[in-house]
């Protein structure tokens, strides 16, 4: 064989090895989740939902459900298909943002922006197009390490959570693994590292107080807002059912978070949607009808009189006695 065509037989062979290669990923990739049972209901939960509720099935298929925010039209938007879709009222679905750059917390703010906690190491407005903008990549100099969750507050100020994925290795020179606050002029405050892998992040109604769920620890977090939007006297608020096994032992797990009109709060764990009371008192879980952990949750529908929990592509809603708050998206 001449030197010629021997090279071009190694990069016809390699070519088509890449080719099987990237079929046989974007197969894995996309591989469909069976639909979850139809035929699911709610134990009781008082002041939250009726024992018996349907676990309605909205989704199914996707590719990953994160981030999920209810606007006042009634339409949720969410995290997926590598991108950010909404799905209306009456389940029809469409593309608001084809490429999030990894987004995993949604968030809207008093002009309607969505605002992305993405796993590029950064902050960003993502959507509406054209009002595309970078908000925060780096505190002191330094990268993020992988942005979680967000909300944002009646000012405008924007609170995030800041942390490791799960076995990821740590680096010293990494910044510590934080909440952090961008206040309405676009300042950036480190607001507390007591954390031992902060995740889903909400506010009360009145906006007094600000809850981080701890996915490394046994409590859901709370603290004390302050004028500035600075945090002081954290508390162990709710104590999580634990499920999460790791090398550690058992830890919570704990992913989103969202709160309703009444101040309970809805943290997506191992264990189940764990409901609390405003005085962080357990007041059970809202179990969902497959294998994996939800992964967020947030007030949906008319009226925000739907609890939706996504997760692992799956899109689920259940009706609930209370409605979400209504103050702002989350």
């Amino acid at each position: 064989m001449k030197q010629e065509e021997f090279v071009k037989a190694r990069l016809t062979f390699f070519a088509v090895l890449g080719v099987l290669f990237a079929v046989t990923l974007f197969g894995q990739g996309r591989r469909e989740q069976p639909q979850p049972p139809t035929d699911r209901v709610t134990p009781e939960i008082p002041g939250v939902v009726k024992a018996g509720t349907k676990i309605e099935v909205v989704k199914h298929g996707l590719r990953g459900s994160d981030g999920l925010v209810g606007l006042r039209d009634g339409s949720i938007i969410l995290a997926a298909n590598g991108g950010v879709i909404k799905i209306d009222a009456d389940g029809n679905m469409s593309t608001l943002v084809e490429n999030s750059e990894n987004a995993a917390g949604l968030a809207v703010d008093s002009k309607g922006r969505v605002i992305a906690a993405q796993y590029s190491r950064k902050v960003s407005v993502v959507y509406p197009k054209g009002s595309e903008a970078l908000l925060t990549d780096m505190f002191d100099g330094k990268p993020y390490i992988r942005p979680n969750d967000l909300v944002v507050d009646k000012n405008g100020g924007i609170y995030f959570t800041d942390c490791y994925q799960i076995g990821a290795t740590t680096k010293p020179a990494d910044l510590p693994q934080a909440v952090y606050y961008i206040n309405p002029g676009g300042k950036i405050i480190r607001v507390a590292d007591d954390v031992g892998r902060p995740n889903g992040i909400t506010l009360s109604p009145d906006e007094k107080i600000l809850y981080v769920n701890d996915w490394a620890g046994e409590y859901l977090l709370t603290y004390d807002v302050q004028p500035d939007g600075t945090l002081k006297n954290r508390r162990n608020f709710g104590k999580y059912d634990l499920a999460q096994k790791t090398d550690k032992g058992l830890v919570s797990g704990a992913d989103g978070l969202c709160i309703d009109s009444q101040s309970h709060t809805y943290a997506t764990t191992p264990a189940g949607v764990q409901v609390f009371n405003a005085k962080g008192e357990h007041l059970g879980n809202i179990e969902v009808p497959y294998d994996e952990p939800p992964q967020n949750c947030g007030f949906g529908g008319p009226d925000k009189q739907y609890l939706y929990i996504v997760g692992r592509g799956i899109v689920l809603r259940i009706h609930t006695i209370v409605q979400g708050y209504q103050g702002r998206a989350k």
